[in-house]
């Protein structure tokens, strides 16, 4: 399960995200995005509670950095180990921006 807390502070996009981000909830995750970044120069993806992340995830979060590398900035931010892990296994870690 994926819970999306989302804030918008006039162009600046915040979602924290909860739960697990995997096949079954990055949909909901892109759809959110598809839906929100109109308009958007700051991204910030906050994963202090994410649990876990694979591949769909992960390609949900390059689909978004590509989109931001257009139009502003994207920050990863609060990675817990495990994430880090993997962002740093897949090689995300060099691709992301992360605070």
């Amino acid at each position: 399960m994926l819970n999306i807390t989302k804030s918008i502070q006039k162009t600046e996009l915040t979602l924290v995200l909860t739960g697990r981000l995997d096949t079954t909830t990055a949909p909901e995750l892109e759809k959110e995005l598809k839906a929100s970044l109109d308009g958007v120069t700051a991204l910030i993806i906050d994963m202090t509670a994410l649990d876990y992340i694979s591949s769909a995830g992960l390609r949900v979060l390059l689909s978004a950095q590509k989109t931001m590398n257009r139009q502003g900035e994207m920050k990863v931010v609060h990675v817990g180990e495990t994430i880090m892990e993997i962002f740093e296994v897949t090689g995300f870690s060099d691709i992301l921006t992360i605070e």
